[in-house]
């Protein structure tokens, strides 16, 4: 009988996750969780959600010893995803895009996945960086914004301390770089088609753990 415990916040939300995979879930790994975890007999661990500054971080080593006691260690979207980076040649399973943009060197700051959320509703209450350039990639394709002011927009964003980055604290960070007509149309848009990457990755993963359960039962 495979135990797969989940480390999940803001990335997705729980009845979502739910659905793809039952699962034992647990709020954002902080350091030592993934340890109690393997301890607690887990077979399969992912690792989505995690603290970066409220708390110490995942470690290293617990990742390893958890993956020398059998566990297969999954990792995704957010401190997942930057933590398979580091870890994927010492056996920890990293999936999604946000995973590949950090092997890469694509990423190399936490800030990129950093953001706050509300922890009674675990409801995101600023964007991530990550997400945000998936979004100015989209609205520049889609016409909304040109080259200009996607370059306008993602230099305001990354100059927006990660717990402020809002889309209109970040537009109206571009200064006089964004035409007012710009501002409002791209603020419209992004209502409905602001690009959530690391929800994308978060669904890839527990489908990938849900066919990895199946092989292994």
């Amino acid at each position: 009988m495979q135990r797969i415990i989940i480390f999940l916040g803001p990335s997705l939300e729980r009845e979502a996750a739910e659905e793809i995979l039952p699962a034992e879930y647990r709020p954002p790994a902080k350091r030592g969780d993934l340890l109690r975890a393997a301890e607690d007999g887990a077979t399969i661990i992912g690792l989505i959600d995690g603290v970066f500054h409220q708390e110490s971080a995942v470690a290293h080593r617990e990742i390893l010893a958890a993956v020398k006691k059998g566990v297969r260690v999954v990792g995704a979207s957010s401190m997942g995803a930057l933590r398979a980076a580091e870890m994927d040649t010492l056996g920890m399973t990293g999936i999604g895009e946000v995973y590949r943009m950090y092997k890469s060197g694509e990423l190399i700051s936490d800030d990129e996945v950093a953001l706050v959320f509300d922890p009674e509703t675990g409801l995101s209450l600023s964007e991530p960086l990550v997400n945000i350039r998936f979004t100015l990639k989209a609205a520049e394709t889609e016409g909304i914004i040109s080259g200009q002011d996607h370059a306008a927009l993602l230099a305001a964003a990354r100059s927006v301390f990660y717990p402020q980055r809002t889309y209109p604290k970040i537009v109206s960070a571009t200064g006089e770089s964004l035409a007012g007509e710009t501002r409002d149309r791209f603020l419209s848009w992004v209502k409905d088609h602001a690009v959530d990457r690391k929800r994308l990755d978060a669904i890839e993963a527990l489908k990938y753990i849900d066919d990895l359960a199946a092989q292994k039962s």
